[in-house]
């Protein structure tokens, strides 16, 4: 098996791929404690077929440990891949953080994608500080969960975001 160490991020990338390079951005900073291990940088998918790009995603996913999931205004409607991406994850019983591109705390029942709203997630602002503290903190948190058998959307009180200076 894979070594499991990667993060996979899923997103818009005809609206929203500029976030996710402002992410790789915060990576290279050296002002930011901000880091990933993204699991794009595995493979380049060059036969743009719906199914050796699924192929390509998939190898992506086998080194993944945390699945984040960038919500912005049109997300929720993105089938072909998105959704296939949040399946997966789902699936994969990977520790999902949704981040919601419009700065809100929590679960944005308007813009998040239907198929997550009711799966163990956390849904945070677009920060790197946040954002860190998720990818930090999540994983250990949706294991426990899953042990407890909770599921839902879960978000970080306003201390937590406080706490970052935020």
């Amino acid at each position: 098996m894979a070594y499991r160490d990667k993060v996979y991020v899923s997103m818009d990338a005809d609206n929203d791929l500029h976030y996710y390079r402002l992410m790789q951005a915060w990576k290279q900073n050296d002002k930011t404690n901000f880091n990933f291990r993204d699991a794009h940088d595995i493979n380049n998918i060059l036969d743009k077929s719906e199914a050796s790009i699924k192929a390509g995603l998939q190898e992506r996913f086998r080194h993944t440990k945390v699945f984040v999931l960038l919500v912005g205004d049109h997300t929720r409607y993105l089938y072909k891949y998105v959704r296939w991406e949040i399946e997966e994850a789902i699936k994969r019983k990977l520790p999902c953080i949704v981040v919601n591109l419009n700065g809100k705390r929590s679960m944005d029942s308007e813009l998040c994608p239907p198929i997550i709203q009711n799966e163990l997630a956390i849904h945070v602002s677009f920060n790197s500080r946040i954002m860190q503290y998720a990818l930090e903190n999540w994983p250990d948190s949706d294991a426990q969960k899953r042990k407890d058998q909770k599921t839902g959307p879960y978000y970080y009180k306003d201390s937590v975001y406080e706490k970052l200076g935020l």
